[in-house]
């Protein structure tokens, strides 16, 4: 079955080179506007999966129910790396490798308050995760 711009490229109503436009990638602003993107584009589950297998990965005990609520997996996410700032520090940075955060965006945080440094941290993660959550669906 033909869809419709194929008919139309092949009785020349548009040009060959005519591309659909692709929706673009866009990085989220904070935490909220992420869960709200990912519930909408039915992905939350993916992304708590996505999580799970990182910090597997990283060896670090931590498995997110597919139920939590995307406000208690702020809370759970932000205290799991709090912990890990203050008493895994190695174990830390070894998880940031593997998710592969963005060492620069890292090195812009202000590490004078542990409790807003993990928050903000917990946001790079999220951040990180959805974005691969969402080129993987995005091209599959």
């Amino acid at each position: 079955m033909k869809l419709i711009f194929e008919i139309a490229i092949e009785i020349d109503l548009l040009p060959l080179n005519f591309e659909i436009e692709k929706p673009m990638y866009v990085s989220p602003l904070n935490t909220d506007l992420l869960f709200e993107e990912a519930q909408k584009d039915s992905l939350y589950l993916n992304l708590i999966e996505q999580l799970n297998k990182d910090f597997n990965l990283a060896n670090e005990g931590i498995d997110f129910p597919l139920s939590i609520t995307p406000d208690e997996l702020k809370i759970q996410l932000h205290e799991k790396i709090y912990r890990m700032i203050q008493y895994k520090f190695a174990e830390y940075l070894n998880l940031l490798y593997i998710i592969d955060v963005p060492e620069n965006e890292i090195k812009q945080l202000d590490g004078s308050d542990l409790v807003s440094l993990a928050e903000e941290v917990s946001f790079l993660i999220l951040k990180r995760e959805w974005q691969k959550v969402w080129f993987r669906n995005f091209y599959k």
